[in-house]
């Protein structure tokens, strides 16, 4: 750790707003949504030292102006390492990123054999630009505002993309432990709580044919029951 890093943290207008009591950590702006659990699940799995800062959609912090100057995207999660890449403090957002960044930094979760490095990488693409989008417009027609609209045709559009993409989740898991086999990496990191939020805060395993997936439902299992990840669920929960 670079002794001044941690003084430079009050250059970032972000800490103006959530005030970093432990300066020598990491520290994750975030809520408990899947996109925030990844980040929480990962820093719980690597055992790093963070401090996390709720940040209230209630109260729309993502819009405020200290968020909006280290994501300018208005979306949680984000960071700031105190001791980046030179020993430099660093923001960062991007759950995708963050999560190749804290692997990078610690040497884990993400194979350094080419191969796999890349299978990991194309699995954590397949969830941000599949199940997380197409997950979460399920959640918008199932549980939100989408309720109310007469025209059900925009929310069984994302019923069958969301069961085709357990389709394809169900037949790769057949057989393997984990996204990539035997070693558990940031691709399950960042698939799973999508899936457990999907039949769980969504409620729309019912809707999705959730039953129909059994590799799917063994896989989130094992993946809930590891006690890094019940911490990292609740890591940001508003009070």
């Amino acid at each position: 750790m670079n002794p001044f890093a941690m003084h430079e943290l009050d250059g970032f207008p972000i800490t103006r707003k959530w005030p970093a009591r432990h300066p020598d950590r990491l520290q994750l702006y975030s809520l408990n949504t899947p996109n925030g659990i990844k980040v929480s699940v990962m820093l719980e799995e690597l055992g790093l030292p963070y401090e996390a800062h709720v940040v209230s959609f209630e109260a729309n912090d993502q819009f405020s102006p200290e968020f909006l100057s280290l994501n300018p995207n208005n979306k949680i999660p984000a960071i700031l390492d105190p001791d980046g890449p030179g020993g430099k403090p660093m923001g960062l957002f991007e759950s995708g990123a963050i999560l190749v960044y804290l692997a990078e930094k610690s040497g884990r979760l993400l194979p350094a054999e080419a191969v796999q490095r890349y299978q990991a990488l194309q699995w954590l693409m397949f969830q941000m630009g599949g199940v997380g989008p197409m997950f979460g417009q399920l959640g918008f027609f199932h549980k939100y505002a989408g309720r109310e609209f007469a025209d059900k045709r925009p929310r069984d559009r994302y019923v069958n993309e969301s069961r085709r993409l357990l389709g394809v989740l169900d037949r790769h898991l057949a057989g393997r432990r984990w996204m990539l086999g035997d070693a558990y990496s940031i691709a399950d990191i960042a698939i799973l709580p999508w899936v457990n939020n999907l039949v769980g805060y969504y409620g729309a395993g019912e809707l999705v044919g959730y039953a129909d997936f059994g590799e799917v439902q063994r896989v989130l299992a094992t993946f809930l029951a590891r006690p890094a990840v019940q911490r990292g669920l609740v890591v940001a929960a508003p009070d």
